[in-house]
């Protein structure tokens, strides 16, 4: 006689919105440094208040985002055993360190600029940018590393998360900068501010290229992870049909990436400063969901 044995235990889902939510913070930290680092060792004088904005955003964010990680340790009054325990092996005690010399470094970098120390400025700018990236990209790679979690388990994700920190640091980069135009520049330098407004729109092509260099990575790993184990296909299943359907394809690649696509490059909107800012407030929602999926979508299969 043939016997069916269905499983429904409920198990354990450790990681929530406050991880998601510190990922989400030091992405656009990453993201936002990066943009004024690259200004600046460009060396152009009107991109000065592109890389100001960045200069001050990349601190603040990453100043935050630990108070989420705290939040979710159990015991958060012993965030200091990270600096004293030492494990070489893992990860977590290289990011613990990169995310103690990457904000102290945003801060120098932030003073030098706003001193008008530009050669000060172009070093950190130099020595930041590699710290942004590892900060961030480390991040992806302690998932990666997660090789009973299917979603998390590919070499796609520190790449994944980088490339959508600089869609995010972008798009806030832009939001700031156009509040700024707008309420303070336009009203007292016409001339400035039709300057600065040609820096946004630009800005604006270049947060479109990234979202293009974005989807192309979620589609290749939709794509291994439907040509893959069972797994694999089941977490596609429930980014593609599942519970994970409308923040997956509804609000991160429709509302937070193909919606903005079409605004930024469209003649009618991208050109426009309401555009750009309409685009950027969808991407940062939609990265946000990006955030959302992969925390709770990669733990919604049983470790196996």
């Amino acid at each position: 006689m043939d016997i069916q044995v269905i499983y429904n235990t409920p198990y354990y889902i450790p990681l929530g919105i406050f991880i998601a939510t510190y990922f989400y913070l030091t992405g656009i930290s990453a993201g936002s440094f990066v943009i004024s680092a690259v200004t600046v060792l460009g060396g152009k004088k009107e991109y000065k208040s592109i890389g100001k904005i960045g200069s001050i955003l990349a601190p603040v964010s990453l100043l935050i985002a630990p108070i989420f990680l705290l939040i979710d340790l159990e015991q958060p009054m012993r965030f200091w055993h990270l600096y004293i325990y030492l494990q070489m092996t893992s990860p977590i005690t290289y990011g613990t360190f990169l995310l103690s010399a990457y904000p102290l470094n945003g801060v120098l970098y932030a003073w030098a600029l706003f001193a008008n120390k530009e050669k000060t400025a172009k070093i950190l700018g130099i020595t930041g940018i590699p710290l942004a990236i590892c900060t961030h990209g480390y991040t992806g790679f302690i998932l990666a590393l997660g090789k009973g979690r299917p979603l998390w388990s590919t070499a796609l994700m520190p790449t994944l998360f980088i490339v959508s920190a600089m869609v995010s640091g972008i798009a806030l980069v832009i939001l700031i900068a156009s509040f700024n135009n707008f309420f303070f520049t336009k009203r007292k330098d016409v001339e400035k501010a039709e300057q600065e407004k040609k820096l946004i729109l630009n800005l604006g092509k270049f947060m479109g290229a990234t979202i293009v260099a974005d989807l192309f990575l979620i589609l290749n790993d939709i794509l291994v992870l439907l040509t893959s184990k069972t797994e694999e296909y089941h977490v596609a299943q429930l980014l593609l049909f599942g519970e994970f359907k409308f923040l997956f394809l509804g609000i991160e690649i429709f509302l937070g990436s193909i919606v903005p696509l079409f605004v930024v490059f469209f003649p009618k909107t991208g050109q426009t400063l309401r555009g750009n800012v309409f685009a950027s407030l969808l991407v940062m929602i939609g990265v946000f969901a990006m955030r959302l999926t992969v925390v709770y979508a990669g733990q919604s299969v049983p470790l196996h």
